[in-house]
């Protein structure tokens, strides 16, 4: 994608969200990095279903060590592998109480440091918490990368790197939250929404879906005959007739 592509591709889901957010709910740094890790392999629904209550009574680490495991667990065993998450959150609720002041880091080596925190935890940290121009790339964003032509990569950091790369100035500060966003409901992974997607022109994706469905590949043996030079042709004709 060329970059005045990239710049018009950006403008237009700009146009459509000129203030994004994260859908998870959180109060502070600490509850937004706790959501967060809960959030992996798991919908933003589903983690703020869970962390409501949670949070009215454990929204720093002091309180969620008191909370302790088992009474975390029963605020989010109905989120996907609570036992594991519930084991980081309580780890690096103590590490932050230790370590840091009972404050959430703001540097990239530190937060990743922390139990259950990895790139993309610390990238949504970061970015929504103390306003860093930093992408997170999950399943969405990685498929829209990939699919549209805007920033194609084998791993999650080709793509992240990729975007930091082509992605306009003006439009970094959010580009997570407007990436994700069409990635959750307009480009989605099944029968994405071609039709009404403001940035269609601009997409390389060869699987455009129309208002009639998904386009369809040209049957197989069809496009065998289709290529046949012309003596094979009649030769077939032939032998059937």
């Amino acid at each position: 994608m060329t970059p005045a592509a990239v710049h018009e591709f950006f403008r237009r889901i700009a146009a459509i969200r000129p203030d994004p957010k994260t859908e998870l709910e959180y109060r502070n740094p600490y509850t937004l990095l706790v959501a967060v890790v809960l959030s992996a392999q798991a919908t933003d629904a589903g983690v703020n279903k869970a962390t409501r209550r949670l949070f009215e009574i454990a929204d720093a680490p002091a309180k969620m060590l008191a909370l302790g495991e088992a009474g975390l667990k029963e605020h989010i065993k109905t989120i996907g592998l609570f036992n594991t998450k519930a084991k980081n959150v309580i780890a690096l609720s103590r590490i932050l109480v230790e370590r840091h002041g009972g404050e959430v880091p703001r540097l990239r080596e530190e937060l990743e440091a922390l139990p259950g925190v990895g790139r993309k935890t610390a990238n949504v940290v970061l970015n929504v918490a103390f306003g860093e121009s930093t992408i997170a790339v999950d399943t969405h964003i990685f498929r829209l990368a990939n699919r549209t032509g805007l920033a194609p990569g084998k791993t999650p950091l080709d793509v992240e790197l990729g975007l930091e790369k082509t992605t306009p100035p003006e439009f970094l500060r959010h580009a997570h939250h407007w990436l994700i966003l069409h990635g959750r409901y307009v480009c989605k992974a099944i029968n994405p929404d071609c039709p009404n997607c403001v940035v269609r022109d601009l997409c390389r994706f060869k699987g455009k879906t129309t208002l009639e469905g998904p386009a369809k590949a040209e049957p197989a043996a069809k496009k065998r005959r289709a290529g046949q030079p012309a003596a094979e042709t009649r030769r077939i004709a032939k032998r059937r007739s």
